[in-house]
């Protein structure tokens, strides 16, 4: 699931190809920017915010957010595409690179003065150079929600997901119904730095240490098999800001109180 670190790995991966280049093809295979052409222009550079990737590309940037299937390939001009070119949605080509968007939901071109419209909602950014530990305590201590959902609102702090939500709560024993205000922000997000930024540089996700396939968490995705501390049966349930964006939590009822 594409959550902070993986956009930061995206983004990096990205950079590394199209950082200075010339854009030699600019396909864009959403109507709204169909027609839009960039080619001739130079690529600045790819930068993660949260979960949105943000190209920079002449005077213009362009916008995508992964959500739960897009994804970011890299080629050699020539090399055959590992995917079907239906599920292509961009195409950014250098002479030295070819980066393809893959089933990338929201695709966004708008000038380089207009990115504050895009991601400035976001709250701090744990992957970030500027990241505010202070201030994203303060707006997640001050969300009257639960801490499942709080935790979730990208305008609170940028980066986390559903995963990440379960597990933290889990580490530092929260029920994921407590709410926000009665929850020590500094220590959670403390530690949800520190496993954020772990986790940029691994291949596979971990929350346990253990990045072997079905070993890297300790309750999400695990509802009903037992807690790998206490051996009670992991539960399932549904939250969220209203019914149309309820997300499915995973706690241990003993370890989490």
């Amino acid at each position: 699931m594409p959550e902070g670190d993986t956009v930061f790995r995206t983004a990096r991966r990205l950079d590394e190809a199209l950082a200075g280049g010339t854009v030699t093809r600019f396909d864009l295979r959403v109507p709204r920017f169909a027609t839009a052409d960039l080619t001739g222009q130079t690529v600045h550079g790819v930068d993660p915010r949260g979960k949105h990737l943000l190209m920079r590309i002449g005077d213009s940037i362009l916008h995508s957010h992964l959500r739960m299937d897009g994804a970011w390939f890299v080629y050699r001009p020539g090399e055959k595409w590992r995917h079907p070119a239906f599920k292509v949605r961009a195409i950014v080509a250098t002479a030295e690179h070819e980066a393809v968007g893959v089933d990338i939901a929201e695709i966004e071109l708008v000038p380089t003065r207009d990115e504050d419209d895009l991601v400035g909602y976001l709250g701090p950014d744990p992957l970030s150079a500027e990241w505010d530990p202070a201030e994203a305590a303060r707006r997640l201590s001050a969300d009257a929600r639960s801490i499942h959902v709080a935790l979730l609102d990208q305008r609170n702090v940028a980066g986390f997901g559903n995963e990440y939500a379960a597990e933290l709560l889990f580490l530092r024993g929260i029920l994921p119904t407590t709410p926000a205000t009665e929850v020590d922000a500094p220590a959670l997000l403390g530690l949800g730095t520190r496993t954020i930024r772990a986790n940029r540089d691994r291949r596979n996700r971990t929350f346990t240490g253990v990045d072997r396939p079905g070993q890297g968490t300790w309750v999400y995705g695990r509802a009903g098999r037992p807690c790998r501390r206490c051996g009670t049966p992991i539960r399932r349930g549904e939250q969220g800001a209203d019914p149309t964006r309820e997300r499915i939590t995973f706690w241990c009822p003993v370890c989490q109180r």
